[in-house]
C-alpha cells in the first residue's frame, strides 16, 4: 500500500520521490489533541503543517468575543499562519485542532532556505501558493454566489459528519450566518 500523503502531493503538486524524502527529513510528525492550538491569535510561529488526519480550523476572536471562522481544514491540506510568516507579524488567526489530528510540521524558514537551492522544492512552494490562492478565491465566490442553505449543503457534502464533530456555533461562524439562522436552515431541510 502506498503512502497517501505522497500520493496526494504527487498527484496535486507533481512531487517526486526525492522531493518527498527531503520534506520527510525536515518534517516532524505531531499529534494534536482536540482543542490544541498550532498558532495562537496574536502569536507567531515559524511552522507550517500538512494535515494528514483530523479536522482543524482558523478563527479570529473579535473584541466583542465573537469568533469568526475563516477556514475549516480537512485532510489533506496545508495549515498555518502563512501571512504571519511571510510578513513576520503576529497571526490574526488562531489555528486549532477541532478533533484529534495528525500533522507533519515543517519549519517554514528552513523550507524557504532549501527552496533557494533546490528547484523542485522552489517549484513545490510556488504550486502550493497557487493552490492556496485558488482555494481562497473559491471560498470568496461561494460567499457571494451561494445562499446560506447552499453553503451549508456544500459543507455537508465536504464533511458529511460535521455536526457530530464540532459545535453548531462554529459551523454557523464558518458559513457566515447566526446560530439561529443555521438552526432554521437545518429545520427547513428536514
Amino acid at each position: 500500500m502506498g503512502d497517501p500523503n505522497f500520493d496526494y502531493l504527487k498527484s496535486k503538486f507533481h512531487v517526486s520521490e526525492d522531493t518527498y524524502k527531503i520534506l520527510k527529513n525536515i518534517a516532524l510528525i505531531r499529534s494534536l489533541n482536540a482543542g490544541e492550538k498550532l498558532v495562537e491569535q496574536g502569536g507567531k510561529s515559524n511552522k507550517v503543517a500538512f494535515l494528514s488526519k483530523g479536522l482543524m480550523r482558523a478563527y479570529s476572536t473579535l473584541e466583542s468575543g465573537k469568533e469568526i471562522t475563516k477556514n475549516l481544514f480537512t485532510p489533506i491540506s496545508f495549515v498555518g499562519a502563512l501571512s504571519s510568516l511571510i510578513n513576520d507579524r503576529p497571526s490574526t488567526y488562531c489555528y486549532e485542532a477541532l478533533v484529534d489530528s495528525l500533522i507533519f510540521e515543517i519549519n517554514f524558514h528552513e523550507f524557504i532556505e532549501i527552496s533557494k537551492h533546490n528547484i523542485d522544492i522552489s517549484n513545490l512552494y510556488n504550486r502550493v501558493l497557487e493552490y492556496v490562492f485558488i482555494i481562497y478565491e473559491q471560498k470568496q465566490l461561494h460567499l457571494v454566489a451561494l445562499n446560506a442553505t447552499d453553503r451549508y449543503l456544500d459543507l455537508k457534502r465536504r464533511i458529511p459528519n460535521i455536526e457530530k464533530l464540532i459545535p453548531q456555533y462554529q459551523i454557523a461562524s464558518y458559513l457566515n450566518v447566526s446560530p439561529v439562522q443555521l438552526s432554521r436552515i437545518r429545520k427547513a431541510l428536514k
